[in-house]
C-alpha cells in the first residue's frame, strides 16, 4: 500500500471525470472556433481570389492593346491591378454607343459581309452571335425561367432551364396536337453541360425560381436551398465550470 489518504482515492475517481468533462469541453470549443473561423473567412477568401483572378485576367488582355505608355504603371514604383478592367468597361461601353448608331451598324454589317464569306470563321461567328443575342438580350425570355420534368424516371424530378419554343423546322417534326418548348437539363456541379431536350409544354412545372437561384442549387449539389437561410455565426457559448458545492 501506497502513503495515499483514503480520502483523497475517494475523491479520485470525481477529479478524473472532471478533468475529462473539463478537457473534452476545450476541445469541443475548439473545433467550434475553429468551424466558425472557415464559415468567416472561407467565403471572404474564394470571392477575393475569384475577383482577383478575374481583374488580373482582364489586365493581362488589355495590356496587349493598349500601348505601355499609357498603362500608370510605367509611372509608379508599384501596380495598379484594375485598370484594365477600367479601360474594358470604357472602350465596350463606347463600342456599343457606336454601334447603336448608323455608323457603326454600317460598320458592322460590312464586317458581318466579310465573315461570312470565310466558310469556318462564318459558322463559329454566326453560332456565337446567336448565343449572345439569345442570353443577355432584355427583351427575351429563354432561360430566364427555371422549370421541373422528370427525369432520368418516372417520379424523379430535376431542374431545367425553360429555353425558345422549337424552330418551325424542329417543330415540324414533332407530334401534332400539343404545344412543345425546349428546355436545358444541367449537370451537376457543373451546369455548363447538360442535354438540350423538346419536351410538351404540359410535362413541364415552372417553378418561381430565378436563374441565378436555380444554378445555385445545381452547383451546390442541394446544399444551397431557395429558401435556405445560413445560421447565424456565433461564438461558441462558455458553460460554467463544474466544481465542488461548498460544504459537500
Amino acid at each position: 500500500m501506497t502513503g495515499v489518504p483514503l480520502e483523497t482515492l475517494a475523491r479520485a475517481p470525481g477529479s478524473v471525470a472532471a478533468e475529462t468533462a473539463r478537457g473534452s469541453g476545450l476541445g469541443g470549443r475548439i473545433r467550434n472556433w475553429f468551424l466558425t473561423g472557415v464559415i468567416v473567412a472561407g467565403p471572404l477568401a474564394i470571392t477575393v481570389y475569384i475577383v482577383w483572378w478575374f481583374v488580373d485576367t482582364i489586365d493581362n488582355w488589355v495590356k496587349r492593346i493598349v500601348p505601355v505608355e499609357f498603362w500608370p504603371d510605367a509611372y509608379l514604383p508599384f501596380d495598379l491591378p484594375g485598370f484594365g478592367v477600367v479601360v474594358a468597361f470604357l472602350g465596350l461601353t463606347l463600342l456599343g454607343f457606336l454601334a447603336a448608331n448608323l455608323l457603326g451598324r454600317s460598320l458592322i454589317r460590312l464586317g458581318e459581309a466579310i465573315l461570312a464569306r470565310m466558310p469556318i470563321v462564318r459558322s463559329i461567328y454566326t453560332s456565337i452571335k446567336q448565343i449572345f443575342e439569345t442570353v443577355l438580350s432584355q427583351s427575351g425570355t429563354s432561360f430566364r425561367r427555371v422549370g421541373l420534368i422528370e427525369f432520368p424516371g418516372q417520379g424523379m424530378w430535376t431542374l431545367v432551364f425553360i429555353a425558345a419554343p422549337p424552330s418551325e423546322a424542329v417543330g415540324a417534326h414533332l407530334p401534332e396536337g400539343e404545344e412543345h418548348v425546349s428546355v436545358f437539363l444541367p449537370c451537376t456541379p457543373n451546369p455548363t453541360t447538360g442535354f438540350y431536350i423538346f419536351l410538351p409544354a404540359s410535362a413541364v412545372i415552372e417553378v418561381p425560381l430565378s436563374p441565378d437561384t436555380a444554378a445555385k442549387v445545381i452547383m451546390s449539389c442541394g446544399a444551397i436551398r431557395p429558401d435556405h437561410k445560413p445560421p447565424p455565426v456565433v461564438a461558441a457559448s462558455r458553460e460554467p465550470a463544474s466544481g465542488p458545492t461548498a460544504g459537500s
